[in-house]
């Protein structure tokens, strides 16, 4: 019968003892190769290394080759042999297996080595050869059992017969786990270092061989100094065998490597759209789209997507600002104990991620003076001064339980530019931007909301929202068609629609400000957003004219009202169909089918798709007459130089742009749709919960400045653009009017004493 020690001395020497014995059964077999070779044991067929396939995650970059999206269980770039650095693959070989281009899968003196070393009580050494890894890795458990370790070394020797030495290394710098979700040197390069292999130095090369022994526990990012150390005894090992110089290794001892510490490996500002690829993926591809390594390249400019997030970004915090604190994300008990203290303050935070630089914190002492918090780090920062003006009413002994800054509330804090620390706070209105090249339909920029992580809900696709005045042109456009100009006169005056017109209660529109002109052009009507007018001008051409119109600009007839309503925006749109709407008007009179993926391309670089965008041209493809594009086109111009968006050309000094403000009934939503050159763009803001805005709030306060400080990116350089004149239009008395209505009668007739004198009128 077999005696199990199960004494504490007898316990403690078991791992002795098994590391002993799987030495000298190594030794043993080392010694006879061909005795094993001719084993009955039956092993796995080496299919999975002949014809290997890694597991390569799908890859979304911006058209100019910026990273912005990655969905795979692993992160993993295969790089053949011919293409890892000599220095790479010198550095793995240092440490792992200096022998591998001598032995034929086991290393009978590295067996010996580690033998003596167990015997001695000397450092401990390991054994298993690359060969032996690369067996392990894909047919075999790490556990330290007979029946695998034989395995592992027979197998080891088939796979010696059967693949090269340098294809067995490939296979094994390609395939090992090197911590972060990282698997082989080449991913290991991008999420270490932000950078390819070839690219690194000495001692990066270094640092990223030492990680196979402890990949999750000794990476960098989890323990830098046990990733140092270990970099070290690599650099050690790379000089011992003259690898490389004396003065080199000293070189690379000095190297301060600078680590990402992020767990991002690409632009966390492009999610919405990443996103977006996904789904499309995954509705192709299925599963496979996580695994077969597609790299899809989208249409978005890497720099105009910074500008749209940084710009929406900025203005939604503004607009929070203005609306005050609205108190603590949480409150917490704080331990007594340090330590306990620390680790509560951990788990809370982790339950509040950052959002970007608004960094959520645990207060530990409060005053009107100044506020101690611990960030999710463990670092303690203070703030004081101009950075607790904005959250005094918080600080106050009278301040409500909800509202008060004490020890234990978690708030989010913000630093700027100079290291100043100020109170902050997550919003919780919603926003949108989309840019679109007007002349193909790719997107250039899109960002779907504040924050992916704390909402994926795309705003910008997935957000049907009230337009308000946005819709204004597009009734105009429909006057324009019916024969009317700019310089047609409307009665900006109260109006009362009986029941038998609206078809249900007598209805009275209202201009926003209360305030009205008498008669005025209808370009004048549209600068200044002037409801009763437009009101005015639907009754005219009537509401079904101007609802029959509208799938001109692709707008869904379903979600728009067949009523005077409808001239004020009560209906619904997303932000990316008002894009290609008022692309309409921008490129001439054209729809465009917004489109996000560019090139689809597998592992290989085979291309399996690539979009053939049409550059709108084609007269049989046109839906608007080219006169009332350029027409429409100069009276949003005039909304953007004398009208509601006024701001823009002040602020972006120039005079090609056009656009409109719209805020919907009551400010639930607030718009800027506008476009310069081939640049359309429409900015939203609005609650998901539909709530107002703010009764001093509109579409010039909320999403104007962000179309702005976009625009102010996406158009550095360019110089100024004009809309080519079409043939058939005229300017009469300094507005435009169609050939066939300039010398006639009609609603499109300009009576040249009449405009002479509400000008002179409106001048006084």
């Amino acid at each position: 019968m077999l005696h199990v020690c199960c004494t504490p001395v007898c316990t403690n020497l078991m791992p002795v003892f098994y590391s002993l014995f799987f030495r000298l059964l190594m030794l043993w077999v080392a010694a006879m190769p061909l005795a094993w070779s001719a084993s009955p044991l039956d092993l796995p067929e080496l299919d999975a290394l002949v014809d290997y396939k890694p597991k390569i995650p799908l890859r979304v970059y911006t058209s100019d080759g910026v990273l912005i999206g990655e969905f795979g269980q692993e992160r993993r770039d295969f790089v053949p042999i011919q293409e890892i650095p000599l220095i790479q693959r010198q550095a793995v070989l240092a440490i792992e297996d200096a022998r591998f281009y001598q032995h034929g899968g086991v290393d009978y003196k590295g067996v010996a080595r580690a033998l003596i070393a167990d015997l001695t009580g000397g450092v401990k050494q390991g054994a298993s050869t690359i060969t032996m890894q690369v067996a392990r890795n894909f047919y075999l458990t790490r556990d330290k059992v007979l029946s695998r370790k034989l395995t592992e070394v027979m197998l080891a020797y088939k796979i010696e017969r059967t693949l090269s030495k340098d294809q067995i290394l490939e296979l094994y710098m390609n395939q090992i786990y090197l911590g972060q979700r990282a698997y082989g040197f080449g991913s290991a390069a991008r999420v270490y270092f932000g950078k390819p292999l070839k690219d690194l130095s000495i001692a990066q090369a270094a640092m990223l061989a030492g990680l196979p022994q402890a990949p999750s526990t000794g990476n960098p990012v989890a323990n830098p100094k046990r990733a140092q150390a270990r970099q070290r005894m690599v650099l050690k090992r790379m000089r011992d065998l003259n690898y490389i110089t004396e003065a080199q290794y000293q070189k690379a001892l000095q190297e301060n490597i600078r680590v990402r510490m992020d767990s991002q490996v690409h632009s966390n500002h492009a999610l919405y759209a990443a996103e977006m690829v996904r789904l499309a993926m995954v509705a192709q591809f299925k599963e496979e789209t996580y695994t077969r390594g597609f790299v899809v390249t989208t249409t978005l400019v890497q720099s105009e997507q910074e500008a749209a997030y940084d710009a929406l970004r900025r203005n939604v915090l503004a607009y929070d600002q203005r609306h005050g604190y609205r108190g603590p994300e949480a409150f917490m008990a704080l331990p007594a104990h340090a330590v306990e203290r620390q680790k509560m303050i951990e788990a809370t935070l982790q339950q509040h991620p950052a959002s970007d630089h608004l960094m959520s914190a645990v207060v530990l002492a409060a005053s009107a003076q100044s506020v101690r918090v611990m960030l999710a780090n463990g670092d303690e920062t203070t703030v004081t001064g101009e950075g607790l003006r904005w959250a005094a009413a918080a600080l106050s002994p009278k301040a409500s339980a909800a509202l008060r800054i004490k020890p234990g509330a978690v708030i989010r804090v913000l630093r700027d530019g100079k290291g100043r620390w100020s109170i902050a706070q997550l919003p919780n209105v919603g926003a949108a931007f989309v840019a679109l090249n007007n002349q193909t339909g790719a997107y250039r920029a899109l960002v779907g909301g504040f924050d992916f992580n704390a909402s994926p809900f795309n705003h910008v696709t997935q957000a049907w929202r009230q337009p308000g005045s946005a819709m204004k042109p597009f009734i105009y456009s429909a006057a324009l068609d019916k024969g009317y100009s700019p310089a047609t006169l409307v009665n900006d005056s109260p109006v009362t629609l009986s029941s038998a017109e609206t078809g249900g209660q007598p209805w009275t529109p209202q201009n926003d400000d209360g305030v009205y002109d008498g008669a005025i052009t209808l370009r004048t009507a549209l600068a200044q957003s002037k409801n009763v007018a437009a009101v005015r001008l639907l009754r005219a051409i009537t509401p079904q004219y101007a609802y029959g119109f509208l799938p001109r600009f692709g707008f869904d007839p379903a979600k728009q009202p067949q009523n005077y309503t409808l001239t004020l925006g009560t209906g619904s749109v997303t932000p990316v169909q008002m894009a290609g709407a008022y692309s309409v008007f921008a490129n001439g009179g054209f729809q465009i089918s917004p489109y996000l993926i560019q090139k689809v391309t597998d592992t290989r670089g085979t291309v399996l798709f690539e979009a053939k965008p049409v550059v709108v041209a084609q007269e049989s493809d046109r839906v608007l007459d080219a006169r009332n594009a350029f027409v429409m086109g100069s009276m949003l111009n005039e909304v953007t130089v004398s009208g509601t968006g006024a701001a823009a050309s002040q602020k972006l000094a120039r005079q090609d742009l056009a656009g409109k403000t719209g805020t919907s009934s009551e400010a639930f939503d607030g718009w800027f749709a506008g476009f310069s050159g081939a640049t359309t763009a429409v900015a939203w803001m609005g609650y998901d919960e539909p709530q107002s805005l703010g009764g001093r709030e509109f579409g010039a306060t909320l999403a104007l400045p962000i179309w702005i400080d976009f625009m102010r990116v996406a158009l550095q350089g360019k110089p100024q653009s004009t809309m080519p004149q079409p043939a058939g239009v005229s300017n009469v008395a300094g507005d435009w009017v169609y050939d066939e209505f300039k010398d006639a009668s009609g609603p499109g007739a300009i009576d040249v004493d009449m405009l002479q004198r509400l000008k002179e009128m409106f001048s006084r």
